[in-house]
């Protein structure tokens, strides 16, 4: 059973349980409740969370938990009558002079985080399942940097030295452009993208982003104010060709991209091409920004590789940006950008007003986490798993829907999937959720109109190989049954 739902269900139990207690009665012990609803203890610990926050409970630390002291109203006081809901239409008209709805620029985002129920595969998510997060890791560092000297003191606003150090040497190499002086700790990396846009470029200017290119890029320029210009992708990376073009028809200083292992094609920039990237970026006068998500995404069968585009540029011209959140937790909200000159200076300002910090002993934790020896083995398992489903997913799709995969690369968590012409791709994403998959469509991956209809397949939040071809037979199934 999913978790949340045994927690929700065992709270819904109790609380039935609870309200024919008298004031003050004692619960049963926690190993009684785990024996008699056959859950875990941190299922307990988590419903009797939820009666302590509703006011139902009291918890006493080392003598148990308690029925709380009633609230209700005394006999011969009438009950207050029902408020009057309030008229929230004012609103409609105060936020009408804003550029649109944000919950528009938030759809595709909000998609991405959307978690299914039970009965439904998830190869949507970018995040790799529970299973295959170092969570007693993470925990054990959690601990460890709680108890450092300091830990809760108020940090550095660019981070602590060290971290800030790891991160240097991680991007650059120990004898690389990049030091500790160049890095500033961001929250993760959506936060990083947003920290970047609104320091680099101008409200209303355009900002060159890759077609298709990953869609939360798309919601924080747009978000920014910006106007986002596609450049096209193909198997080698963004066409060089048409981004000198793009510079000089719209004269834009910023170019986002994900030359590894790229969201959503898997496309690795090609070696000419990364060498004629920050020559046109830097002939234009603009910058490049590097968004390296999938480095620790590597499969264990994958060739060595390319070294960040940051780690060949001596001019600055590269705004480089990582996070550990895809290969650690969702919750390890922790990134780093990188960049030099007055461009650092720049996000530094912006980050310390919007946010001041990141909190420090999420900083601590990080730390004690690529610190351990443990994490090094963590990403080769996490590798090899990777290139578990992503062998099985591809097979399965040979099988299944031969023709809709091209290419594929040992990186990353993800699968581009193309469909013949007049086919709706978000219609077919709602028939495969229907059939107990869900997947992504292609549209919100593109700043303009899409040149052909495609689906977003991810293989890292499947709990296994075997999910992953179950949940591409049921794709299948539905895409019969929408063409027939």
């Amino acid at each position: 059973m999913n978790e949340r739902s045994s927690v929700a269900e065992l709270a819904d139990s109790l609380r039935c349980e609870v309200e024919r207690y008298p004031e003050g009665r004692k619960l049963p012990s926690s190993r009684a409740l785990m024996e008699r609803h056959q859950v875990s203890p941190v299922t307990v610990s988590r419903a009797i969370a939820v009666l302590v926050a509703e006011g139902l409970v009291v918890s006493r630390p080392g003598a148990g938990v308690f029925r709380a002291a009633a609230f209700a109203a005394a006999p011969d006081r009438p009950a207050a009558p029902a408020a009057r809901p309030g008229d929230l239409s004012w609103q409609e008209v105060a936020l009408s002079a804003d550029s649109g709805p944000r919950d528009l620029l938030a759809a595709p985002v909000f998609a991405t985080l959307r978690v299914p129920p039970p009965d439904v595969i998830d190869l949507n998510s970018g995040y790799p399942h529970a299973s295959l997060l170092p969570e007693r890791l993470l925990a054990a560092a959690l601990a460890r940097a709680g108890r450092r000297p300091g830990a809760w003191d108020r940090p550095p606003t660019d981070g602590l030295t060290e971290l800030r150090g790891w991160f240097a040497r991680d991007i650059g190499g120990h004898a690389g452009p990049i030091s500790a002086g160049d890095v500033l700790i961001t929250s993760g990396g959506q936060g990083g993208l947003t920290v970047a846009m609104r320091s680099l470029a101008a409200p209303g200017s355009p900002v060159l982003v890759e077609s298709p290119t990953y869609s939360g890029i798309l919601a924080v320029v747009r978000a920014a104010g910006l106007r986002p210009v596609p450049v096209p992708v193909d198997a080698d990376g963004v066409r060089t060709d048409l981004l000198a073009d793009a510079f000089a028809a719209t004269r834009a200083r910023v170019f986002v991209c994900q030359p590894l292992f790229q969201n959503p094609t898997g496309a690795v920039l090609s070696p000419a091409r990364r060498e004629e990237v920050l020559r046109i970026a830097r002939a234009a006068g603009a910058f490049v920004v590097e968004d390296d998500f999938a480095r620790l995404l590597v499969h264990a069968d994958a060739p060595a590789l390319p070294r960040p585009l940051a780690a060949d540029d001596r001019d600055g011209v590269v705004v480089h940006l990582r996070s550990l959140t895809k290969a650690a937790s969702p919750n390890l909200r922790v990134g780093a950008l990188t960049a030099r000159g007055p461009a650092l200076a720049r996000l530094r300002a912006t980050q310390v007003v919007d946010s001041f910090f990141v909190p420090r002993p999420l900083q601590e934790a990080t730390l004690e986490l690529v610190s351990d020896p443990g994490w090094a083995r963590h990403l080769r398992t996490l590798g090899a798993e990777l290139r578990d489903r992503r062998t099985a997913a591809v097979a399965a799709l040979h099988r299944e829907l031969p023709g809709v995969l091209d290419t594929h690369r040992p990186g990353g968590y993800h699968l581009w999937l193309r469909f013949p012409d007049g086919t709706d791709d978000t219609a077919l994403a709602a028939a495969a959720l229907r059939a107990g998959v869900q997947v992504t469509p292609g549209r919100p991956y593109h700043a303009a109109e899409p040149p052909a209809p495609h689906l977003r397949l991810s293989y890292a939040a499947a709990d296994s190989p075997a999910a992953v071809v179950e949940g591409i037979h049921r794709l299948r199934t539905a895409h019969d049954r929408s063409t027939a």
